[in-house]
């Protein structure tokens, strides 16, 4: 016999057999590659696997403690255990959720935690940081938040609800803008001047003390900008660049748009515009939780309402943070005259052309008729 292939004859009325084909041996790098794929596959699906099941077990990545440093942590109403270890995550308290939720599941005082600030540090052990919350008279009592574009009745509030310092007290020092260190810029109104910031106040804290000191934070931070200067290259003044940045707080929610909205503010002056800012309306109808002003809202007589009115208002309709101060010194560069929220997407729209920003305003008006986001 030879090494060569057969072909068997056919049979008579039957269906013919095709020539057999010697096969040819299947080479190593297509055995290797299907090797290394499934090697791949495995290790990631270990790998999910270990992240959900080990999480669930009690083999969460976790800090071995005690930790470093200070952390002021805010727990907020609602928040459950696991929005909890997310922001103490995100805070760098501790390593995982999962170490922070198995350290609840084992604890049942987990669900008694308050809202409120604790005092907690950098990279703790999860179930040392839960028994901070647990506890408590670890709830700093006396510490007032003021959020970025928080009004001055705002403030007013929160130092009310945080601490021993009654509202008769905080609006007689308010009388006496001097005694706080406002300076002259700010024309004797304390708003926009009380910087957004977490502020502690002890028992014994005066309110001449604590507005003070929100005072001297907004002071330092134009020190650090050289806002004087800038505002002056500007033909502006101090407080009036407060105003812009306070205007940009409210109309906007992302870093990057600040300084397209004050570029708009900017042009629109100069244009001889009013600047038709609904921040401005609210500011002087006290509503929240609603982005459209309303017609009978805009026609205060008011100098805040900048759609009767041409220029700036006659001041800041909040405390403006940083980075809008920052943004009011140093606009964008752009030719936009309209602007306009995009509540589907979070970003916003910017135009120069009248007719294309009422297509935008059309568009947002019908996604808020739908949905909830506005």
């Amino acid at each position: 016999m030879n090494d060569s292939v057969t072909v068997d004859t056919p049979q008579p009325n039957g269906p013919s057999r095709r020539r057999a084909t010697p096969r040819r041996k299947a080479g190593c790098l297509p055995v290797a590659m299907a090797g290394f794929f499934i090697l791949i596959i495995v290790a990631v699906a270990g790998f999910y696997t270990w992240d959900r099941v080990g999480g669930a077990l009690g083999f969460a990545p976790d800090f071995p403690g005690p930790g470093s440093g200070e952390v002021s942590f805010e727990v907020h109403e609602g928040d459950t255990i696991t929005a909890i270890g997310r922001n103490l995550q995100y805070a760098g308290v501790v390593k995982s959720v999962d170490a922070f939720k198995n350290a609840a599941r084992d604890n049942p005082d987990a669900t008694k935690i308050q809202v409120g600030f604790y005092d907690l540090k950098q990279e703790m052990k999860a179930s040392d940081a839960l028994e901070v919350l647990v506890n408590p008279a670890n709830l700093v009592k006396n510490r007032v938040l003021v959020p970025e574009g928080a009004k001055v009745r705002d403030v007013v509030a929160s130092i009310v609800a945080k601490t021993d310092i009654s509202e008769a007290e905080i609006e007689q020092a308010l009388k006496h803008p001097a005694t706080l260190g406002l300076p002259p810029a700010a024309g004797g109104n304390p708003e926009g001047w009380l910087f957004p910031a977490t502020y502690d106040a002890p028992p014994g804290t005066t309110a001449k003390a604590l507005l003070s000191q929100m005072i001297s934070k907004t002071i330092s931070t134009l020190d650090t900008l050289d806002a004087a200067n800038r505002a002056k290259s500007l033909g502006l003044s101090v407080d009036q660049v407060l105003t812009v940045a306070s205007i940009a707080q409210k109309e906007a929610n992302r870093s990057e748009d600040y300084p397209k909205v004050t570029r708009v503010i900017y042009n629109r002056l100069k244009a001889g515009m009013p600047l038709q800012m609904d921040s401005t309306i609210t500011y002087l109808s006290g509503r929240e939780g609603d982005v459209w002003t309303t017609a009978e809202e805009r026609q205060s007589d008011s100098a805040f309402n900048t759609y009767k009115h041409t220029g700036l208002p006659p001041g800041p309709i909040g405390s403006p943070g940083e980075e809008t101060i920052e943004a009011a010194l140093n606009p964008a560069s752009g030719d936009w005259l309209y602007f306009v929220n995009d509540y589907e997407t979070g970003g916003m729209h910017f135009t120069a052309s009248y007719e294309e920003h009422l297509k935008y305003v059309a568009k947002a008006k019908e996604f808020c008729r739908k949905s909830e986001k506005c």
